[in-house]
């Protein structure tokens, strides 16, 4: 019994040995692991801290933010792409791009070829203006040559081979660059030409170059041609001045020294659309009567039509000459086609607007018609043809809003608008009754909308949620908004609506925050309700900045412009303000906000005309230079902080 307790003793006592010498070649295993890992967490530190070194992927060398410049450094010719990880075009095109970096390493001399993640390395990416990927610039002793042609091997290959050579030299710009000295003599001779004024701090402008240099490129070789051309308005600045100039880019298209506005797209290929058509004769020819019909009985603009003998015919110069300057806003025609000249009831030299048949009703006449002579002025036919361009009551539709229906006062009746065949009978139900009212208020301006169009605006008004099968809004001066309370809808309801209107007896719709109760801070906070009363104050100059409190730029400028404040707070006839317009509405037209943040000067004296704020410049001194340039009320200039 004895023999077998110590045999169990020495049993467990081996057993133990071994339990403790495993646990510490674990513990040491695991230490050795753990000092590995660690020794690895190392190297990829001092990885991560070292990306100057240019490292190489598949033949392609990869650079960054940090080591680029210094690789740029005595290299002639090298190939970039601009990147994004998860860009697809970018997945598909590296197998090829790899191949291309072997073939040009084999080249004599041989050429780099290296990428950039643009998502990483934004400074080089926002430095060459990548705004899409990939990128492709091929560098000529550090300048980027822009490639647009096909992404593959051959084409490639073959660029970069020519771009390398020693003698290379980039060709000239196909955009002309007018001074004064050439400005007045090539606008004259032109039958048409684009010229863009620009800024050289510009950055839409700077964006705009490669697309416009592309088009210019392209319309050359068109025949016959049609040149571009671009003005530095910072330097030509009596040239500026003629063309009231204000922002940048201002594009203005010339004919025979005649200038219209451009109000076209801003990408080659929609410049090189447009300035094609806009080549083209203003007014099209209609040889057929039952051309015009189908115009009338299924379009939804008005139709209108020069008839003339032929081309010898006096007014039809002064006809073609009137359309050119507002081709982008209706549609011509002309006919020297007696059958035409029947149908349109009228005689040559006459133009003849009707407007589509869905249109007319009992209060207006079907046609309007003006006689054409020589010395008939082309201002009195262009005021002819927006006089009568909308019927009584038409429908106003994203499509025509701007060019139809920007006047104001605009009343708008929406509801569930469709001409189609099986609710049209609906549709003139309702306008029937807008057409009712409407011609006893000529001073106002009428429409239909349909409330999916519009709903935005409808929620804008307060009435998404009205349940009402129709509901009505105005639009006044100023960016004004008025909204009819809702109930059942008839000719009456909304004349007393269009009355209560005229007579000032009703409140306007504004967005706004709630008003600040503690609002004695350096800038002050504007809202929607306390716009007139802040910033139309006729007692004080105001400057104020409209932000979107997302905006990385408006973030940006928030110390300087909060600097700005606290240095003019001696000013009491001066007001620095501020007002989120995403929650808030601007309710005065004047103030028109298209990006972030824009910046407006209300003098004393003009509130109605507000200076915007045109350039890069929004430093502390750059803004306070604005500021005094424009001040009424400043009791003495300040020069420093």
């Amino acid at each position: 019994m004895r023999k077998i307790a110590l045999l169990l003793i020495v049993l467990l006592g081996v057993a133990h040995f071994a339990t403790v010498s495993r646990c510490e070649d674990d513990v040491e295993e695991n230490k050795e692991e753990s000092d590995d890992e660690e020794g690895d967490d190392e190297v990829d530190d001092d990885e991560e801290e070292d990306d100057t070194e240019v490292k190489e992927e598949n033949g392609v060398l990869v650079l960054n933010d940090n080591n680029f410049d210094t690789f740029m450094e005595g290299k002639d010719t090298v190939l970039v792409e601009f990147y994004a990880p998860w860009c697809g075009h970018c997945k598909q095109f590296a197998p090829e791009y790899e191949k291309i970096a072997q073939t040009l390493k084999e080249n004599d001399p041989p050429v780099p070829v290296a990428k950039v993640d643009a998502t990483v390395a934004t400074v080089l990416a926002s430095r060459f203006e990548v705004s899409g990927y990939p990128t492709i610039k091929i560098l000529k002793k550090g300048e980027p040559v822009e490639y647009d042609g096909e992404r593959t091997e051959k084409a490639m290959v073959e660029r970069v081979k020519e771009v390398a050579q020693p003698d290379w030299k980039p060709p000239p710009e196909a955009t002309l660059v007018l001074t004064k000295d050439n400005f007045d003599d090539t606008v004259n001779n032109a039958d048409i030409i684009l010229v863009e004024f620009y800024a050289p701090w510009c950055g839409h402008c700077k964006r705009l170059a490669p697309e416009y240099e592309k088009a210019a490129k392209e319309l050359s070789q068109r025949s016959p041609p049609i040149p571009l051309a671009k003005v530095d308005a910072t330097v030509e600045g009596e040239i500026a001045s003629r063309f009231d100039v204000t922002g940048y880019p201002t594009l203005k298209i010339f004919r025979r020294g005649k200038v219209f506005d451009y109000n076209g797209p801003r990408e080659k290929y929609g410049i090189v659309e447009h300035m094609s058509e806009q080549a083209g004769p203003p007014s099209k020819q209609v040889q057929a009567a039952k051309q015009v019909q189908e115009l009338i009985k299924d379009g939804d603009d008005a139709v209108i039509v020069g008839v003339f003998s032929g081309e010898q015919d006096a007014g039809y110069e002064i006809y073609i000459e009137a359309c050119n300057a507002l081709r982008e806003d209706f549609t011509f025609r002309h006919s020297f086609s007696a059958e035409v000249a029947k149908l349109l009831k009228a005689s040559p030299g006459q133009i003849v607007l009707v407007h589509p048949e869905k249109f007319r009703s009992k209060h207006e006449p079907s046609s309007h018609t003006l006689a054409v002579k020589d010395s008939t002025p082309v201002s009195e036919v262009q005021e002819f043809f927006k006089k009568h361009a909308i019927p009584l009551v038409g429908h106003r539709k994203p499509s025509n809003d701007a060019k139809r229906y920007a006047k104001r006062p605009l009343v708008v009746v929406y509801y569930g608008v469709d001409f189609s065949f099986d609710y049209r009978k609906a549709t003139q139900f309702w306008r029937s009754k807008v057409l009712e009212v409407a011609k006893d208020f000529p001073e106002y301006t009428f429409a239909i909308a349909d409330e999916e169009d519009y709903a935005e605006e409808l929620k804008s008004l307060g009435l998404s949620e009205s349940g009402e099968e129709v509901n009505v809004g105005i639009m006044a001066d100023g960016g004004k908004k008025f909204a009819m309370e809702p109930e059942e809808f008839d000719s009456e309801v909304l004349r007393d609506f269009v009355v209560a209107f005229k007579k000032g007896k009703l409140k306007p719709v504004i967005k706004s925050q709630p008003v600040p109760k503690n609002n004695k801070g350096p800038v002050k906070v504007v809202v929607g309700k306390t716009f007139d009363e802040i910033v139309m104050d006729t007692q004080k100059d105001v400057l104020i900045e409209f932000y979107a409190p997302w905006c990385g730029h408006c973030k940006k400028l928030e110390p300087d412009y909060l600097a700005l404040a606290k240095k003019y707070k001696g000013e009491k006839n001066l007001v620095i303000a501020k007002m989120d317009t995403t929650a808030n509405d601007v309710p005065n037209e004047s103030y028109k906000v298209e990006g972030f943040p824009t910046i407006y000067f209300a003098p004393s004296n003009s509130k109605q005309s507000p200076v915007k704020l045109e350039g890069g410049d929004r430093t502390v001194e750059g803004l306070s230079k604005f500021l005094e340039k424009h001040a009424t009320k400043l009791s003495q200039k300040r020069d420093e902080l």
